[in-house]
């Protein structure tokens, strides 16, 4: 017999909370530090994209007012 066939055979509170429930237990750890990771990287990514769109819109600012005052570029 395959494994299709064992996983077939079991009933399915077995194949669909108590297989789940053991993977959580075994690998909980795992799957909050990569949950955790990722939460934490996307968080530093949207710091990341407000601090350089922050950047861009004072540079165009202060340029904006110092090239209407005077017409040379750098």
């Amino acid at each position: 017999m395959d494994a299709k066939g064992i996983i077939r055979s079991l009933p399915w509170w077995v194949k669909w909370v108590a297989i789940p429930l053991i993977a959580v237990v075994v690998f909980g750890g795992l799957i909050l530090s990569v949950v955790g990771f990722l939460v934490g990287l996307l968080f530093k990514l949207l710091i990341f994209a407000a601090l350089v769109g922050g950047l861009i819109y004072v540079v165009r600012h202060f340029t904006s007012a110092s090239s209407s005052s005077r017409r040379d570029d750098w």
